[in-house]
C-alpha cells in the first residue's frame, strides 16, 4: 500500500538495498537492521535507520488509493488493519482509534528497558544521520521516564520487548468489529506478503463465511482453494478501478444502495 506513496519495498534484499545504498556496502539486510537488539548493541546504527524512516515517512503523502477507500468507508461499516508501521492511513484521513496497526506505529516510542513509562508519541523527534554510514550522529532519543534510551514502539524481529499498550485498544476494537459483522463480510487485503503473513492469515479469516476476500498483490495474488479473488496489480491503480467500476454500477442501478 505504501509502494504507490513513494515508500520504498522492503521485499527481499536487493528491493531494501536500492532503497538503502549504504546498507547493501555493508552487507546489512533488513531483517538484520529490523532488530531489536541493535539499540543495546550499536544504537547509533538503530536509530540511524529507524531515524531515517521516521523521516521519510513524515514527508511522505498517502496515495489517491487512500481516499477511495475512506469514500467507501463512509458508505459502509468499515474496519482497517494494516502491518505497516508508517501512519499513513491516520495521514490520509482515517481515525487514529479506527486503525489497527497490528505491529505498532513508529510514530511513537517506548523505553528500551520498559521501565514502565508506557508508549508516547515521537512528535518533535528530529535524529540528525551520516548519509554515509547511515549512523545517527546526534543525541538519540531518551525515555521521559528513566532518562535511558528508547526506541520505536514497534514489533521488530525477534522482539520480545514490544511495548504494545499503544497499539491494543485498536486491536481490540477491530477484533470487536469484526465479531459483530462477520455475515456479509467482504475484505480488501492490499500488498500483504507472504513471508510475514499476519495480514493473510487474518483476511482469509474474516472471510471464511463469505469467500469475499479481494487479494491486491503485484507479487503474490493467489488465493487459497477459489476463496476469493486474486489481482497481480499495484493498489493505487486497482482501487481506482474499482472505484470506477462501483460508481457505474450505482449509476446504472440508481436508487439503489451501494
Amino acid at each position: 500500500m505504501g509502494v504507490d506513496s513513494g515508500l520504498p519495498d522492503f521485499r527481499g534484499d536487493e528491493g531494501f538495498w536500492r532503497a538503502y545504498p549504504p546498507y547493501a556496502r555493508l552487507g546489512l539486510r533488513f531483517v538484520e537492521l529490523a532488530d531489536p537488539e541493535h539499540f543495546t548493541d550499536d544504537p547509533a546504527l538503530a536509530w540511524g535507520f529507524y531515524g531515517h524512516r521516521l523521516h521519510l515517512y513524515r514527508r511522505t503523502v498517502p496515495h489517491a488509493g487512500f481516499d477511495v477507500l475512506r469514500r467507501w468507508a463512509g458508505r459502509v461499516p468499515t474496519t482497517v488493519l494494516t502491518s505497516n508501521v508508517d501512519g499513513q492511513f491516520q495521514r490520509a484521513g482515517f481515525p487514529a482509534g479506527d486503525v489497527a496497526e497490528v505491529h505498532g506505529s513508529i510514530h511513537h516510542l517506548q523505553c528500551l528497558r520498559l521501565c514502565g513509562y508506557g508508549v508516547w508519541p515521537a512528535d518533535g523527534v528530529d535524529v540528525a544521520i551520516d548519509p554515509d554510514s547511515m549512523r545517527a550522529t546526534g543525541p538519540l532519543p531518551s525515555c521521559p521516564g528513566c532518562g535511558g534510551l528508547a526506541r520505536p514502539a514497534i514489533l521488530m524481529f525477534g522482539d520480545a520487548g514490544w511495548d504494545a499498550s499503544h497499539a491494543e485498544p485498536a486491536l481490540q476494537r477491530h477484533v470487536d468489529w469484526l465479531a459483530r459483522h462477520r455475515a456479509g463480510l467482504a475484505v480488501v487485503e492490499l500488498g500483504a506478503g507472504t513471508a510475514l503473513p499476519t495480514v493473510r492469515r487474518r483476511s482469509e479469516l474474516a472471510s471464511a463465511a463469505t469467500g469475499a476476500l479481494v487479494r491486491i498483490n503485484v507479487r503474490e495474488p493467489q488465493v487459497r482453494h477459489g476463496r476469493g479473488v486474486g489481482i497481480a496489480a499495484g493498489a493505487a491503480a486497482t482501487l481506482a478501478a474499482i472505484d470506477e467500476l462501483l460508481d457505474a454500477r450505482a449509476a446504472a442501478q440508481s436508487g439503489t444502495d451501494f
